[in-house]
């Protein structure tokens, strides 16, 4: 299976909105996402990318955030 093309985009996480609920990491469908290993304000650990190679700039993550923490900047 071929590796999906990768786009110009910035994926920007603003840690003190993550409640961590993970939709983000659940429906990625790539996996490019995975918990942090530092705690928020809230004492949850937001997501953070893998490895910025992996991340094709979908926009499910922004779309499925209830909290409006993450954001693409194209």
């Amino acid at each position: 299976m071929k590796k999906p093309t990768t786009f110009k985009a910035k994926l920007k996480i603003v840690e003190e909105f993550c409640k961590g609920c993970d939709y983000c990491i659940e429906f990625c469908p790539v996996d490019a996402l995975k918990r942090s290993e530092r705690p928020n304000l809230r004492g949850v650990c937001p997501p953070k990318l893998k490895d910025e190679g992996t991340c094709i700039a979908c926009g499910l993550c922004e779309r499925i955030c209830p909290d409006l923490a993450i954001c693409l900047e194209r």
